[in-house]
């Protein structure tokens, strides 16, 4: 690639790191003889209605420096368009990097794979809630004990980073119990489960690598959907080390579907999607084909 691309960085991701990555890609893509613009939003509104400027003016790819969550960010302006996703991972999860195998770490190595200009086309989720709330994703949404957990962090001040999370975990897991979910499935009939979450993915993986959808495929215009039945803490515990080896799915505690679309309803749930907060409970979640365009490594 060799035209004009648009670097968008997000100044709090990766613990403050992801500016000094941001400055390190840039170098490279300037060096490979790229046109970079780079852009920092103040906040996730500022930085949409930066990218959106900037795609109006026309851009040949949309470069993303830091997590998950800005990622997350810049697909709702990306999806169904031409203009293909850049990658420098500088989050903490780095989950569309892991799927994608863009380097990790290293912003020369995913700059270069950005110059070299290797383009996929990939599906993206699509949340539509009945609250009028859209969304799209790229990695998983997370519905029932990670989203409430989810919603426990985002209420504390302190502490910071994932020490925060594993706290709310802890006080989550002291009030462990099945939720009532009803799931329909392409539009099929309705179905009562009493689950501990539900996690629907357009990727294998969530939360740095937990590959909580082990046989997803961004590419087969299908969503796989974990679900998990467990209201005993001690099996729930026991659980978590398997799903970083995806082999959590052979437990009688886990059932797996695939679907088009999936309507979920759970009262009192909010739905998680790509790391952040999406939308409320229901939605129907629907797999998009090719609804994205990414630079990644060349095959082979």
């Amino acid at each position: 690639m060799t035209g004009r691309v648009t670097v968008l960085t997000n100044p709090m991701s990766g613990h403050g790191n992801a500016p000094h990555a941001a400055e390190r890609a840039v170098v490279r893509l300037q060096q490979r003889g790229v046109d970079v613009t780079a852009i920092v939003g103040r906040d996730a509104r500022h930085a949409r209605e930066l990218v959106r400027e900037h795609l109006d003016r026309g851009t040949d790819a949309l470069v993303v420096v830091g997590g998950d969550g800005v990622i997350g960010l810049a697909l709702q302006e990306l999806a169904g368009t031409d203009v293909p996703l850049g990658i420098v991972p500088a989050g903490t999860g780095n989950d569309h990097a892991r799927e994608y195998r863009i380097p990790t770490g290293d912003p020369e190595a995913a700059a270069d794979v950005i110059a070299d200009g290797h383009t996929r086309t990939v599906d993206l989720g699509r949340i539509d809630a009945d609250d009028g709330t859209r969304r799209w994703f790229g990695t998983v949404v997370a519905t029932g004990f990670d989203s409430l957990v989810s919603d426990r962090a985002n209420r504390m001040s302190w502490p910071h980073g994932r020490m925060r999370y594993n706290l709310a975990m802890v006080a989550e897991l002291s009030k462990l119990r099945l939720l009532p979910f009803r799931l329909s499935f392409d539009g099929g009939d309705a179905e009562d489960h009493a689950l501990t979450m539900t996690a629907i993915g357009n990727t294998r993986s969530y939360g740095g690598g937990m590959l909580i959808c082990p046989g997803a495929d961004p590419t087969d215009g299908l969503l796989d959907i974990t679900m998990i039945a467990s209201a005993s803490r001690s099996r729930l515990i026991r659980l978590f080390p398997t799903v970083f080896k995806g082999t959590h799915v052979n437990l009688d505690t886990v059932t797996t579907r695939r679907a088009r679309s999936v309507r979920v309803e759970c009262p009192g749930i909010n739905a998680y999607a790509d790391g952040d907060f999406a939308a409320p409970l229901p939605a129907t979640i629907t797999a998009v084909p090719g609804a994205l365009k990414i630079l990644t490594s060349a095959p082979g």
